[in-house]
């Protein structure tokens, strides 16, 4: 156990290695042109079917540039030169970061095309839910809170794994609109629920925030979202599955 000297002294050397971070990237990244690497971090279910599309798309235009993709549903330190920009789902960035809003997330039930239209969207049927690891998500409370923990028949740390598992038909299930309308498979069974909306937000540090790379990333993104914000809204014009008898409310 560390003393309170200590612990001084190790929150000093925290900070020293946050100030060292700070130049070194302010040096390293400030007036790089279309070259070298380009870190980002995001979650399965935004890099899956939406986010990859656009970075190839971003890579066609900038071959000079090389992308990693570092994928959790956990925030990496960008602080911590970790990566150099974030797309993420949450309403509450973090204070030392900047960006901006990109669209409003849209939540809605789906069930796998072969089950919906065979078995009526009840009480009573199976349900695909999330554990521990994503226990922020709203859609975790919202269906445990409504439906009984028996017919919870298969839990995930991940919201790709679910869109896979509604579309295998182990259950019916929440996933954002921007997931749930463009996987394989699946099928609207109910309308979009508010109260689980979410905010896409596009995040970098202030220090290189002004990188030629991150720049034209970032101004990329922004534009190739734009024209995709009546998917992740939930505002297609799709049908919903024949056979709907009830909702969970």
């Amino acid at each position: 156990m560390l003393t309170p000297e200590g612990i001084e002294l190790r929150a000093l050397a925290e900070r020293v290695e946050l100030d060292i971070v700070s130049v070194t990237r302010r040096v390293s990244r400030a007036g790089q042109g279309p070259q070298g690497k380009l870190r980002i971090t995001t979650s399965d279910s935004l890099l899956l079917y939406f986010l990859t599309p656009i970075i190839a798309d971003f890579k066609a235009l900038n071959e000079g540039i090389a992308i990693e993709v570092l994928v959790g549903n956990e925030t990496l330190s960008l602080a911590r030169d970790e990566s150099d920009v974030a797309v993420r789902a949450t309403k509450k960035p973090a204070e030392s970061l900047v960006g901006r809003k990109l669209a409003s997330i849209a939540w809605a039930p789906y069930g796998s095309i072969k089950q919906a239209t065979t078995i009526p969207f009840a009480e009573g049927q199976p349900w695909v839910s999330y554990s521990a690891g994503l226990c922020g998500l709203k859609a975790k409370s919202y269906v445990e809170d409504r439906v009984s923990a028996d017919c919870i028949s298969y839990r995930t740390d991940s919201v790709a794994a679910a869109s896979v598992a509604i579309a295998a038909g182990l259950g019916y299930g929440f996933l954002p609109c921007m997931l749930g309308d463009i996987t394989p498979g699946l099928t609207r069974v109910g309308p979009v629920v508010r109260e689980l909306q979410d905010e896409l937000w596009l995040l970098t540090h202030q220090d290189i925030r002004k990188s030629w790379r991150v720049k034209a990333f970032m101004t990329f993104c922004a534009a190739a979202v734009a024209h995709q914000k009546p998917l992740i809204e939930g505002q297609l014009d799709l049908p919903v599955a024949q056979g709907e008898t009830g909702s969970v409310s």
